[in-house]
């Protein structure tokens, strides 16, 4: 019998297999990727956006405030499993999705 898969969950298990071979890299580099970042709101010289990076372990997610005389400051902090970040991505934004997709296959070719 023939196995068949959703986009979704094959788009899920590529995007995990990216985060391994970029992880590999950072192991060697030690240098984490930012994976997207997304102005949330932007008043004057402040600006509120979310940073993802991905480290050697996980990807953290980072809401972030700063500019002009604000002192940055991290508002909120998420960290996510390798196997964790795909789905909650995915349900998040598939757009967002796409980009990050797109720009770990970049650096592969």
């Amino acid at each position: 019998m023939v196995k068949q898969i959703s986009l979704d969950t094959w788009s899920v298990h590529h995007l995990q297999d990216l985060l391994e071979k970029t992880r590999n890299i950072i192991s060697q580099t030690n240098v984490p990727v930012v994976l997207y970042r997304e102005t949330l709101e932007e008043n004057d010289d402040v600006y509120e956006e979310i940073v993802c990076t991905l480290g050697q372990e996980h990807v953290v997610e980072q809401v972030i405030i700063s500019g002009g005389m604000v002192v940055p400051e991290i508002k909120q902090q998420l960290v996510f499993t390798i196997e964790e970040f795909p789905d909650r991505l995915l349900n998040k934004s598939k757009d967002l999705f796409a980009e990050v997709v797109e720009q770990l296959e970049d650096q592969f070719r």
